[in-house]
């Protein structure tokens, strides 16, 4: 629990979460680039390759799963002060959840594929 009284609390967990929220669509966007790129070589490629790159996007998913937990875990500890009046704590939860179900719908697109 903070004794800070502070909205820049709040305002650097939400921080982070956008930073672990940009992480995992770069963790998801290599992971398509490796599963692509098993496509572009054709038969000399191994299919390890593209189950790699699936890998890369469900990590993705997870980290994303996991820092908004993180993120959740923080805001609930903070004081009333420390979250400015009609302030929509949640906005970052849900854009970092889009990332996350978007990246799974890349990972079972890459799968089923």
């Amino acid at each position: 629990m903070s004794d800070l009284n502070d909205p820049r609390v709040l305002f650097a967990a939400e921080r982070t979460l956008m930073a672990w929220s940009r992480t995992a669509a770069g963790l998801m966007a290599f992971g398509f680039l490796i599963e692509r790129s098993e496509l572009l070589l054709g038969a000399s490629a191994s299919p390890a390759g593209a189950w790699i790159g699936i890998a890369f996007v469900v990590l993705g998913v997870v980290l994303t799963a996991l820092s908004i937990a993180q993120y959740r875990r923080a805001v609930a500890d903070l004081r009333p002060a420390e979250i400015p009046p009609g302030y929509w704590v949640n906005l970052s939860v849900a854009a970092s959840a889009l990332v996350g179900l978007l990246g799974a719908a890349l990972a079972v697109y890459l799968a089923a594929g």
